[in-house]
């Protein structure tokens, strides 16, 4: 049995990351008013230099404006925060061994690999279920990465778009939420994230 889903593809693909963001604010209404004052100052030179790629416009900016957060008490949002960059890419280059685990296990017609491969997948969020939200790193331009989604249950699907309009499309119930449970517009949870 292949636990391969399917695709889905946004009604129109987002470009720019301020509309993108702008995106999801309008899809979570609390969110806006939850900006930080100023941009976080996260030093992504560091990032990319230790994870050695660079990473989507819209998921940096949205990192820049806002703590992480928690959509609906499930779905975990967040990145590095100024000052702790490197444990931030520690953290993630870890969570690859859980991806490594599940793309072996994956029962899939066209089998996926863990990021540094080529193409690899490079977590960004996860839910409070042990569901894992990744991007697919081609082409080699991080703007055009698309989602994939790693459900605990086993299932395995692609989303088109970027990780920020998939945040947006999936709130909005733009996006059918496959092996998930549907996620409400609403901040639940608003932290720094610490070292």
């Amino acid at each position: 049995m292949d636990d391969f889903i399917g695709t889905q593809e946004p009604f129109r693909r987002l470009h720019g990351a301020v509309a993108v963001v702008e995106e999801l604010e309008r899809a979570v209404p609390g969110l806006a008013s939850r900006r930080r004052p100023a941009p976080a100052g996260i030093n992504w030179a560091a990032i990319e230099a230790d994870l050695g790629a660079g990473l989507p416009d819209d998921y940096t900016l949205l990192c820049e404006l806002f703590p992480t957060f928690i959509l609906d008490d499930f779905l975990l949002v967040g990145g590095p925060q100024p000052g702790v960059e490197s444990a931030w890419v520690q953290r993630t280059l870890e969570e690859l061994k859980i991806v490594t685990e599940w793309c072996a296990d994956a029962d899939l017609t066209v089998p996926l690999q863990p990021y540094p491969t080529v193409g690899g997948l490079l977590p960004w969020a996860a839910s409070n279920e042990g569901d894992i939200f990744l991007w697919k790193t081609v082409p080699a331009d991080p703007q055009a990465w698309t989602v994939t989604i790693a459900s605990r249950n086993g299932g395995w699907w692609h989303y088109t778009g970027g990780a920020v309009q998939f945040l947006a499309d999936l709130v909005s119930g733009a996006v059918e939420p496959w092996e998930l449970p549907r996620v409400c517009p609403e901040v639940s949870w608003l932290m720094e994230a610490s070292a």
